[in-house]
């Protein structure tokens, strides 16, 4: 089984892009994949990843969609997945987090700097679709990095419990409303999710120590469990990997998100 660090340098992928036992997955969209890829990349759906059912969109998706969706890549329990997509990493992040939950046996790991990085930077790279060869995937989710809104209210003053909330400092503050009520969770400290991203460097991660210090220095310290949320649990998705990233071992994402808590009458908000 290929062990793989959990977020992974574009020249490494470079040197490995025929290992079968890789499963490269392009989470960006589809129109993009059109044009370029990385060589043997498959294209994955977001919808896919998913509920889509109001109020709370961001909600993981039914088992089977996700099993059918999985096992159409042909993904089996010991191949290791390296997640990538067009648009900063939150697409990916999303699988690699519901990957987490379900307890994928094999390696997951984050293309740093993502389709940016790559096509920037001169990698190779292809535009004919790929097929992979599809295989029975079966998905069982688990309470493994995952929290719903009695998860989060049960633990508002948990001094163990710290909330990283992902979205703008509008969202935030409630001077932009995305849902009937705006504000935030009680508690949550601000961290928005393209803030440990360099732009300068094709949204590479800026170094991690830094980053690790930045969090600490807010509160989201590593003896805490982490919560990340934003609206939908996208953005968030990429706060949850970057912890991952950071050797964080108690995190997890509040699926429902402000989507939920911020259409409903009995909870908390600032």
């Amino acid at each position: 089984m290929t062990s793989l660090p959990p977020l992974l340098s574009p020249d490494w992928l470079d040197e490995h892009l025929h290992d079968p036992n890789i499963l490269i997955v392009d989470v960006g969209r589809a129109s993009t994949y059109m044009q370029l890829h990385i060589p043997g990349a498959l294209h994955l759906e977001y919808s896919n990843l998913v509920s889509g059912q109001p109020p709370a969109v961001g909600e993981r998706p039914e088992p089977l969609r996700l099993s059918l969706a999985l096992g159409g890549l042909g993904l089996t329990p010991e191949r290791a997945v390296v997640a990538y997509d067009d648009e900063g990493g939150a697409n990916a992040a999303r699988l690699l987090w519901l990957l987490d939950n379900i307890g994928h046996p094999g390696s997951l790991s984050l293309l740093d700097g993502g389709l940016h990085a790559w096509a920037n930077e001169d990698f190779p790279t292809e535009s004919r679709s790929r097929v992979g060869q599809p295989t029975k995937y079966i998905v069982a989710f688990t309470d493994r990095g995952y929290a719903d809104r009695h998860y989060v209210q049960s633990h508002l003053d948990d001094a163990a419990v710290a909330l990283l909330d992902a979205r703008s400092a509008a969202e935030y503050d409630g001077s932009a409303r995305s849902s009937a009520r705006a504000g935030h969770i009680p508690g949550a400290i601000h961290y928005e999710w393209t803030t440990p991203l360099d732009p300068d460097r094709n949204v590479r991660m800026r170094d991690l120590d830094d980053l690790r210090n930045q969090l600490a220095e807010l509160g989201l310290s590593k003896d805490k469990e982490i919560i990340t949320y934003c609206q939908t649990h996208h953005r968030s998705s990429h706060s949850y990997w970057l912890l991952r990233c950071l050797g964080y071992r108690k995190v997890r994402g509040y699926a429902g998100s402000w989507a939920e808590w911020g259409n409903l009458d009995d909870v908390p908000i600032v």
